[in-house]
């Protein structure tokens, strides 16, 4: 009984330091659109569609050498998977690397 306690409770405070985690990520996200570091995702997607086009899988927003960079993944109708990497100041297309399925 004692180990099931000890076990639920440090699954409630990885689960809670967990949380807090996401919250300060979103914040930290919504803080650089706010402050025109970063344009808006929607943006991105838009400038991004014509020459990729594809269902968005996946999206990271992370700060790398001191620029903001968004990582999607996406997989076109005709099953290729694409990654790409792009500014998210400008929405330019950094890199990109494509496999098909």
């Amino acid at each position: 009984m004692v180990s099931l306690l000890r076990f639920l409770l440090a699954a409630l405070l990885i689960t809670q330091s967990h949380l807090g985690l996401a919250d300060s990520d979103h914040d930290r996200a919504r803080k650089a659109v706010e402050q025109g570091e970063v344009l808006p995702l929607q943006q991105i997607l838009q400038k991004i569609s014509k020459d990729y086009p594809g269902q968005v899988l996946e999206v990271e927003l992370e700060r790398e050498n001191r620029a903001w960079v968004y990582e999607i993944k996406q997989l076109s109708a005709s099953g290729v998977l694409t990654k790409l990497e792009v500014d998210a100041k400008t929405g330019a297309v950094i890199k990109h690397k494509s496999k098909k399925y």
